[in-house]
């Protein structure tokens, strides 16, 4: 019933249209003849119509004029037309008009291409190219007007993906690529600023591991200060430039042993007191330990054979076989002790992880913590002979039961408390391990040469890998024995770098099994290594700690100290090397002392380098660098002077 009623309100709204059609040329018949503009804006109207819209307007007027021809129909105003087109149900003659405009924009298209195309073939006949190349360029030509005048129809990929897809997108781009991409237009730049890309580039860098994208209110300022920094103490770094501390623990006693961890530093000594310093909050209650009551009341006190240190515990060994392990975060009193039947050869503590390996005589036995904190025995083994050296492999977590390395004679050993024993990894009699080190996944150990083969090699290094164990690599050839491997704390997993008593520093790559680089260190006997990316730190039995460059192989300075360098060890941007002496009893001032206490020049010494920006305060400097550079009157040994005065009398460090 409604589509009629809509069919009658047509037809009676087409006959009112026609009946003012045929009342308006008696009114133009008596007035003067329409404007000859008027007239011409109609005949445009009328012949950019399409012949279908011609044919139904003729049809219509047929119909509902009772038959008048095209004369008639031209006459009609052109909203009359606009008006029939809507109640016919036809589209809207504004279509035409935007037709009739991209018509006229294709000709200009087409005038444009026509006039490059000419200028394209005047220079091609004044500079006689080929025909060949000038048509290459019309065609490239051709296109970049295309892509120009396209550039508004093709929206851009971030307008039709979802936000989060775009992002996934530019995650895969650097630094560079993402501020380019922010040039390009508004939208862009929003996705190339995004926090959460710059959160993820930060941490991937290595820098702020810990923190979570809502720490800072802008990751691309803080990623761009890290990167500064970072670049200042390299800069220091190179230059010798920052603060250097003693680590004095003044009770007369001669070192033992050190060990360091991120900020903290682990001391024992022939009095049988252990030390904890933490660099970073040098009035901390922790520093303070003390020892369990077996070993207070014993007199005299056994002196402490070995230390070890993490970012939670710290561990010491006595000569009676008696081992503390302590809270670096209360101090205080041991919170873990036990007693061994003979005198601790080696003591490993896990970097990561509490979880503490010892060896007495051929005994192992390897003790961790439950969640809980509560300390207990893993597992006790025994080995066919003396244990050397112990490594705990690191990056095991709390989920993982601990895997320890031993090296006891020609043979090489892992510990695992799931097996019943022991498994041997590598044997070759008559060959025995020098040094052992070990990382997440491998296991490097130096082999001495036999001595009475005439083609045995020379001393070794070998390589394998925990999860296949299997050798990997065996590297080096060398007339010296190895005296040391650094493989844990290599930021490059396949780098190694070790020492020799042939007075060389060796850096090898595990992929190739070549040698990177051979520096000749030092005259005694390289004793302690470590390296980066970039730099080497190395330390001899003559008291020398030198800094290298990798890449060049050149040095950029040293320090020197009385006794043997046993330690050293570095982040980005703090160095702590220690000189042990090797006589533990030196005498004292007078013979019949009974209390031989050592004077300061038999005591050994740890030095403390920072080379942050924030380094050169007078609280880390030593008395002796304090002097000013003004002065007339003697020297200026402060570290960040370039100055040829490196070495000092006495126990202090030179500069």
């Amino acid at each position: 019933m409604a589509e009629n009623e809509l069919v009658a309100f047509r037809e009676r709204w087409k006959r009112e249209l026609t009946t003012k059609t045929e009342e308006k040329p008696a009114v133009c018949a008596s007035s003067s003849s329409r404007d000859a503009s008027t007239q011409a804006r109609k005949e445009r109207s009328l012949n950019t119509r399409s012949g279908a819209d011609d044919a139904d307007c003729a049809e219509d007027g047929g119909r509902v004029g009772g038959g008048r021809g095209d004369a008639e129909t031209e006459d009609q105003p052109e909203y009359v037309s606009i008006a029939r087109s809507l109640l016919d149900g036809r589209t809207s003659p504004l279509l035409d008009r935007i037709q009739e405009e991209r018509t006229r924009r294709k000709r200009l298209y087409q005038s444009m291409t026509s006039a490059c195309s000419a200028s394209l073939q005047q220079k091609q006949q004044q500079q006689q190219q080929p025909q060949r190349k000038v048509k290459k360029e019309e065609e490239l030509v051709d296109q970049l007007i295309q892509d120009l005048n396209e550039v508004n129809d093709i929206p851009f990929f971030d307008i039709e993906l979802p936000y989060e897809l775009a992002l996934k997108i530019f995650q895969y781009l650097n630094c560079t690529e993402l501020g380019r991409c922010a040039q390009v237009s508004r939208a862009w730049r929003v996705l190339a600023e995004d926090g959460v890309l710059w959160f993820r580039m930060c941490t991937r860098e290595g820098y702020h591991q810990d923190a979570s994208v809502s720490d800072s209110p802008c990751w691309k300022s803080t990623l761009r200060d890290c990167r500064n920094s970072l670049k200042n103490v390299r800069f220091n770094w190179k230059n010798r430039v920052g603060a250097i501390s003693q680590l004095q623990f003044e009770l007369g006693k001669v070192l033992c042993d050190v060990s360091s961890c991120d900020s903290f530093v682990l001391a024992g000594y022939t009095s049988g007191d252990v030390r904890l310093w933490d660099t970073l909050h040098w009035d901390s209650a922790s520093s303070y330990l003390k020892v369990n009551g077996l070993s207070a009341n014993t007199e005299p006190r056994p002196h402490v054979s070995h230390v070890q240190v993490n970012s939670s515990v710290a561990a010491a060994a006595y000569e009676d076989g008696c081992v503390d392990l302590w809270s670096t975060e209360t101090g205080g009193e041991p919170v873990h002790h036990y007693q061994s039947p003979g005198r601790i050869q080696a003591l490993s503590l896990s970097p990561d992880t509490p979880a503490l390996a010892s060896a007495a005589g051929s005994d192992v036995r390897l003790d961790c913590a439950d969640d809980r904190g509560y300390w207990r025995t893993a597992c006790r083994a025994q080995l066919p002979k003396t244990v050397e050296s112990v490594a705990l492999v690191p990056g095991r977590g709390r989920q993982q039961q601990p895997l320890a390395a031993l090296a006891a004679g020609d043979g090489v050993y892992l510990l695992d408390p799931g097996d019943e024993q022991p498994r041997s990894l590598h044997s070759v009699y008559g060959h025995p391990v020098t040094c052992l080190d070990a990382s997440d996944s491998l296991v490097a150990f130096g082999v001495k040469s036999s001595g009475w083969a005439m083609h045995d090699g020379g001393n070794k290094i070998h390589v394998y890998s925990l999860e296949t164990s299997k050798p990997t690599a065996c590297v080096g050839s060398s007339p010296g024995d190895f005296t040391c491997i650094n493989l844990r704390d290599s930021n490059l997993p396949h780098l190694l770098v070790c020492g020799n008593k042939d007075r060389r520093v060796r850096v090898f790559d595990l992929r190739a099994g070549s040698s990177v680089a051979s520096l000749y260190a030092h005259h005694l006997g390289v004793t302690s290594v470590q390296a980066d990316d970039w730099k080497i730190v190395s330390g001899g039995g003559e008291g020398l700690v030198c800094v290298w460059e990798m890449r060049m192989g050149a040095k950029l300075w040293e320090m020197h100290n009385r006794h043997p360098v046993r330690h050293v060890r570095f982040n980005t941007s703090t160095l702590v090397t220690a000189n042990i002496p090797d006589d533990k009893v030196p005498r004292g001032a007078c013979i019949t002392d009974d209390d031989l206490t050592a004077h300061r020049r038999h005591r050994g010494v740890i030095c403390h380098y920072d080379f942050s920006e924030d380094a050169m305060s007078q609280d880390h400097v030593l008395p002796i660098c304090r002097s000013d550079y003004t002065e007339s009157y003697g020297y200026n040994y402060n570290i960040g002077l370039a100055v040829p005065y490196d070495r000092l009398s006495g126990s202090h460090p030179s500069h």
